[in-house]
């Protein structure tokens, strides 16, 4: 009796945790769907007529080209990323020098400096090689800061994969690059995923580097969202509706890969 007690205690508290981490979310996207009269209305309406007209709205604007540049970037800074960093982590796990741990601790340095720190450097530096409001300078932005994470989540799952396996293969004559291709890569499969899923993620959801190194030809859309909040009045169903939009692809994205997710952040929790 008391372990049923317990288990629905604990049943309740998941669900109310659930309930205070969704609401925000649900919040957002019903009033997405609200007519401008209804978004304000109090009490609040929770059953309305539906509409799509700030979606369309939306869509008409330049919010469109923004979430192209954002897919563009995310997706191509997370596959130069991973072509990049996973190598480079393979043979961190593999070589053994003396300054291998100071280099891998130097890597992963990039990622402790807050973003602010760098945003005077990267703005002249873009400024002088006229990379300002481009995609080629968003992509290396986010490459620069991705490809660390990329070394050092990937470096930890590779050091998990037995070393016996490869040298099996070498016997074989598949060679280095056969076995870390053919082996190596294959049983960190669950580990590729998680990283790529964050590269994606952190670029996707970057305001801060967006908003400073682009105009408008770049412009993100984070930072398009944010432009309906002007001094003539808040657009709040365009806001929800682009907020929608910018959370849609990173959820379905999270839906479809969350089993690779889950075994790539779970991978070496329990050994022996």
């Amino acid at each position: 009796m008391e372990l049923r007690r317990e288990q629905k205690f604990l049943y309740a508290l998941v669900i109310f945790l659930i309930i205070c981490v969704m609401f925000p979310f649900f919040w957002l996207l019903q009033m997405s769907f609200k007519p401008d009269r209804d978004i304000f209305a109090f009490p609040p309406k929770f059953i309305f007529r539906p509409t799509l007209e700030h979606y369309i709205s939306l869509w008409d604007t330049d919010f469109r080209r923004s979430f192209l540049n954002s897919t563009v970037a995310s997706v191509t800074s997370t596959f130069l990323s991973l072509i990049l960093g996973v190598p480079a982590a393979y043979a961190l796990s593999r070589a053994r020098f003396k300054h291998e741990r100071k280099i891998a601790l130097w890597i992963l340095a990039s990622r402790m400096a807050p973003p602010i720190a760098f945003t005077i450097p990267f703005f002249l530096i873009y400024r002088h090689l006229e990379l300002m409001d481009t995609l080629t300078g968003l992509i290396i932005i986010y490459l620069t800061f991705n490809l660390s994470l990329v070394i050092w989540m990937m470096r930890t799952f590779f050091e998990g994969v037995p070393r016996s396996l490869e040298e099996a293969s070498w016997i074989d004559g598949v060679g280095v690059w056969g076995g870390f291709l053919k082996i190596v890569l294959p049983l960190s499969a669950p580990g590729l995923a998680a990283t790529a899923i964050f590269c994606f993620l952190f670029s996707w959801n970057d305001f801060f580097f967006a908003l400073i190194l682009t105009r408008t030809h770049a412009m993100t859309a984070p930072v398009a969202v944010v432009n309906f909040m002007n001094y003539e009045g808040w657009e709040w169903g365009k806001i929800a509706a682009g907020g929608t939009m910018v959370m849609l692809p990173v959820v379905v994205f999270s839906i479809f890969v969350r089993k690779y997710l889950i075994r790539g952040l779970t991978a070496g929790a329990i050994k022996g």
